[in-house]
């Protein structure tokens, strides 16, 4: 986790000292709705919480890339002991994986306040909140590598934008029975700081 955080302060600075004129930061908050998908998992969205920060380095008037450094919450809910998840699915106990995302998005604009986004994200899980772990230790897996893609309003400093965020990898670290994977509907506000 230090290594990917340390290389992504790296590339900010570096840009930055390039272009100056074109680097900004600014944090943003919001929601996810999010659900994971396998079928020991209830199939249906929750709302979470996003958090963080972003960088937008512009390399000229239509490209640019947006790294950022999110919290997000990504919540389900499955049986409430870990024999019955493999045995009869999900009954109604909440699950809450908490992830440090860094999404590296590649920015075009379409028209001045309008941005499309895509890129890939790879996510730190830094907690669970959850029953079955206590009977399996680590059920799931420290990283998760997605794809991202959306759209982005810009006026001015303030942002607003609305993504999906689809999980590539099988997060599911007990046994090769099931694929778990993530996947998310993110809207956000954010503002420029500098």
């Amino acid at each position: 986790m230090k290594k990917v955080c340390f290389i992504v302060i790296v590339f900010i600075v570096s840009a930055s000292r390039i272009q100056a004129q074109s680097f900004h930061f600014g944090v943003k908050a919001g929601t996810n709705l999010s659900q994971i998908m396998g079928r020991s998992f209830n199939e249906g969205f929750q709302w979470g919480f996003s958090a963080g920060a972003f960088a937008e380095l512009n390399f000229n008037s239509k490209w640019g890339i947006q790294p950022e450094l999110l919290f997000n919450q990504t919540k389900t809910q499955t049986a409430s002991d870990f024999n019955e998840v493999y045995n009869q699915g999900f009954n109604s106990t909440s699950v809450n994986l908490n992830y440090l995302n860094i999404p590296i998005l590649l920015s075009y604009k379409i028209i001045p306040i309008l941005t499309i986004q895509v890129g890939p994200q790879f996510g730190i899980l830094m907690n669970t909140s959850q029953n079955i772990t206590s009977n399996a230790s680590n059920a799931f897996k420290s990283g998760d590598f997605s794809i991202v893609g959306g759209a982005q309003v810009n006026l001015g400093g303030f942002k607003a934008g609305a993504r999906y965020v689809s999980g590539l990898t099988n997060i599911d670290n007990v046994t090769s029975v099931d694929t778990w994977k993530n996947q998310n509907f993110q809207l956000y506000i954010g503002f420029r700081i500098l």
